[in-house]
C-alpha cells in the first residue's frame, strides 16, 4: 500500500478538489483500471435499461458468470451501487469489481448508474437507488433471476446509498438476504478520530471529501438527513443482515465501526471486517494488494452464505 500511494505522488496525481467535477469523472475512469484486476469473461452481459419516477432512464448492466442458474428460480443476484462521493464513478469503472464478485459468489450483478452530482443533488442518488431496486425486483423473473434471493451493495457512497436502500426496503416489505458494505459512508460529519488521523496522504483527503460533498447536498443542513448519513436513521430494526469490510488507514473506518455496533445494537447481524494497512479505494487495486483479494473472497463468501 506504501508503494502505492508513493507511485501516485511521483505521478504528481491533481487532488480531485482541484478539478471540475467532469474533468474528475474522466480522470478517475482513465486511472480506474491501472491498478484493478484484468475482468473476467461473464457467459452473459446485458445492458439495461431502469426507469425512475421522474422519467429519467438509467444505463445498467447485467452480469452472469455461467450459463446455467443454481437453481430453478434463476440467479441470485447483487444489485450494486458503485463509489465515487456521489460524483464520480460508473458501471465502466466498476466493472471488473462487479464481474470478479459474480465469478466468485456464483451470482449475477446489476451495477446501475445512477445520476451523479452536481447536475443531480441530493436526494437523486437515494431515489435513483431505491427506484433501481423497486424496478429489478418486478423484472427479475423476466431476466432470469431469483425475486427472493437479492442483495444489495456498493462501495463508499455506495455502500451509503446500499444502507438507506436496504431500510427503504424494510419499510416497504422488501426482503433482501444482505447489505454488501465496502468502508460505507455513515456519518454526517468529519469529525471522528481516523478522519483526523488519515486526512492527508492515504488516498480519499479531507479537502476531496468535503468537495466531493459539497458537490452532492443543496446546502449544509441536510448532512444530517438520515438518507445522507445513515448514522442518524432513527431505527434499524429488521434491516437486513450487513457485511462490512473497511480500510484501516480510511478517514472512514471510524463511522464504519460505529454503523457496525448500531446494527448489531438493533439486532441485526453484521460481519465486520477490517483490513490491516489498506486505504480507501484499496477494493480496486487488485494487481497490487493482496487484501483486496481477500476482501472480494470474504465478501463473495458473505453473499453465497445470504443466498443459501
Amino acid at each position: 500500500m506504501r508503494g502505492v500511494i508513493e507511485r501516485m505522488h511521483r505521478a504528481a496525481r491533481p487532488p480531485m478538489h482541484s478539478m471540475t467535477p467532469q474533468q474528475a469523472r474522466d480522470f478517475y475512469e482513465a486511472g480506474s483500471g491501472i491498478l484493478d484486476l484484468p475482468p473476467h469473461r461473464m457467459a452473459r452481459v446485458e445492458a439495461l435499461h431502469i426507469p425512475t419516477r421522474d422519467g429519467a432512464t438509467l444505463p445498467a448492466q447485467l452480469v452472469v458468470p455461467h450459463g446455467d442458474p443454481p437453481t430453478a428460480q434463476g440467479w441470485p443476484v447483487l444489485l450494486y451501487y458503485h463509489g465515487g462521493g456521489f460524483t464520480i464513478g460508473s458501471v465502466a469503472t466498476h466493472a471488473s469489481l462487479c464481474r470478479h464478485l459474480a465469478h466468485l459468489a456464483h451470482a449475477a450483478v446489476v451495477s446501475v448508474d445512477y445520476r451523479l452530482a452536481p447536475e443531480h443533488k441530493f436526494p437523486t442518488a437515494v431515489h435513483d437507488a431505491w427506484d433501481s431496486l423497486q424496478w429489478l425486483h418486478v423484472q427479475a423473473a423476466s431476466l432470469g433471476l431469483d425475486a427472493t434471493r437479492m442483495a444489495v451493495g456498493g462501495d463508499s457512497a455506495g455502500g451509503t446509498l446500499s444502507i438507506v436502500t436496504a431500510l427503504q426496503a424494510r419499510d416497504a416489505g422488501l426482503r433482501l438476504a444482505l447489505q454488501l458494505l465496502f468502508y460505507p459512508g455513515c456519518a454526517a460529519h468529519q469529525d471522528t478520530p481516523s478522519h483526523r488521523r488519515f486526512a492527508q496522504g492515504f488516498v480519499l483527503e479531507e479537502p476531496s471529501i468535503t468537495w466531493f460533498f459539497n458537490q452532492y447536498l443543496n446546502h449544509a443542513g441536510e448532512r444530517d438527513d438520515w438518507r445522507f448519513s445513515p448514522l442518524n436513521a432513527p431505527d434499524l430494526d429488521g434491516v437486513a443482515p450487513a457485511w462490512i469490510g473497511l480500510a484501516e488507514c480510511d478517514p472512514l473506518v471510524d463511522e464504519g465501526v460505529q454503523m457496525a455496533d448500531r446494527l448489531r445494537m438493533s439486532g441485526v447481524p453484521v460481519d465486520l471486517e477490517i483490513y490491516r494497512g489498506v486505504t480507501h479505494e484499496f477494493i480496486k487495486m487488485g494487481r497490487a494488494i493482496p487484501e483486496a483479494l481477500k476482501a472480494h473472497n470474504d465478501a463473495a463468501r458473505a453473499l453465497r452464505l445470504a443466498f443459501a
